[in-house]
């Protein structure tokens, strides 16, 4: 390894008494790990085993080494490096702060996530740090936001991830890395967001629905059997309900009993426990409300309506209205518990109800995000209309 004052430097394990030129770095072979080729007071050259080149600034502050990226090779001369570092010396002994990258990815996605992760579910920060420790951080924790470009991202890290099987999760994970470059651009870490030139680059996601049964013969021995279920309480009447609300599973499971008004016959999810982060507003049909009465005398008046077989303080897992489905005798192919969304949005579309009111009452998102703020209850006596019919139907196919 270079002295600080560069005059040698360590190539493929030689030490060389000479200065870097472009000639040297052009013949630059990778190695199997990276390695560094020091300069000038601290500017040296890291080599990375996919044969990148990158530019390192390192100094020393207040007893600690630091270290900046001032950009790639060739993209960054050599001449255009020992520029950029003699400046940011004179900037230091100036005391001048000038407007710098992080040193590493890893920091940015720190701050990052201070600042989003707040807002965010529970589930859905769980699922972003998997992807973050998992893949992002492993591969590019260490390079500085400004030494990310498509080439580097698709190939290192996107294209094993597709290579593996895993294509969904190539564009969640592109997505992931899009949201931080986008948030470094606009805090001047870095000049633009890379991951905008990788569209088109991974195959696309092969959507496969939830499913779901429109056969109204077959949707009539369902409720049938979901009548006939006999489990724990709370299990029986969460399976009860959630034909007749068609809300998502997780939204039934942490329902409790104070967002509940019998009386209006109304449910008031919260926006913190919905996916859109908006409030819902659920109408009750004449069979839910007497559903609820009788369950609330097992389970209320406060806590969850569905709490767990061992602590009240938790609802029933994720899988437990599934495992019923499967007990009944239903496949994980042909009905699941997320597919009773499915199911409502094709027959109220076939009934001939609105396309806005069913898509109200899904809670899909506003794609105006002005007028979602002030429509709360936007077509709430048509859509209690529409949800006694659907439960009315239901009850039909069931006789």
């Amino acid at each position: 390894m270079g002295h600080n004052r560069g005059i040698n430097f360590f190539f493929c394990g030689v030490l060389c008494p000479t200065l870097l030129t472009e000639i040297t770095i052009k013949k630059l072979t990778p190695q199997t790990k990276p390695y560094k080729l020091f300069d000038l007071d601290g500017l040296h050259l890291e080599v990375f085993p996919n044969g990148n080149k990158f530019w390192r600034l390192r100094s020393r502050t207040k007893g600690k080494d630091t270290r900046i990226s001032l950009g790639r090779w060739p993209q960054i001369t050599l001449k255009m490096a020992r520029e950029l570092a003699a400046k940011k010396k004179v900037e230091k002994l100036l005391g001048v702060k000038s407007v710098v990258s992080p040193s590493t990815i890893d920091i940015v996605t720190k701050e990052w996530k201070t600042k989003f992760f707040p807002a965010l579910a529970p589930r859905t920060v769980k699922k972003l740090e998997l992807r973050l420790n998992k893949y992002i951080l492993p591969t590019f924790g260490h390079l500085s936001v400004d030494e990310l470009n498509p080439k580097i991202i698709l190939a290192e890290l996107l294209r094993p991830i597709e290579d593996a099987g895993f294509n969904e999760t190539a564009h969640q994970v592109q997505s992931i890395i899009g949201r931080i470059l986008r948030y470094a651009v606009a805090c001047g870490y870095c000049e633009r967001d890379s991951t905008q030139d990788l569209k088109g680059a991974l195959a696309p996601v092969v959507v496969k629905h939830r499913p779901t049964i429109v056969d109204k013969t077959k949707i009539g021995r369902l409720i049938t059997d979901i009548h006939s279920y006999q489990g724990s309480v709370s299990v029986t009447f969460a399976l009860r309900v959630l034909p007749y609300v068609f809300v998502r599973p997780g939204e039934l499971r942490h329902a409790q009993w104070h967002e509940i008004d019998l009386e209006a016959a109304l449910w008031t999810i919260p926006a913190e426990k919905m996916k859109m982060r908006s409030r819902h507003l659920v109408p009750l049909s004449t069979q839910v409300v007497s559903i609820l009465t009788e369950l609330k005398k097992n389970t209320g008046p406060d806590g969850f309506l569905f709490p767990g077989a061992r602590t009240k303080c938790k609802p029933i897992s994720d899988v437990a209205i599934n495992a019923a489905l499967g007990y009944l005798g239903y496949a994980r192919d042909e009905i699941c518990g997320h597919g009773f969304r499915a199911m409502a949005s094709t027959l109220l579309n076939e009934m001939g109800f609105a396309s806005d009111w069913i898509e109200r009452q899904l809670a899909h998102c506003e794609r105006n995000n002005v007028r979602a703020a002030y429509n709360h209850a936007e077509y709430l006596p048509e859509r209690r209309k529409m949800m006694q019919q659907w439960a009315d139907f239901l009850d039909s196919l069931r006789a």
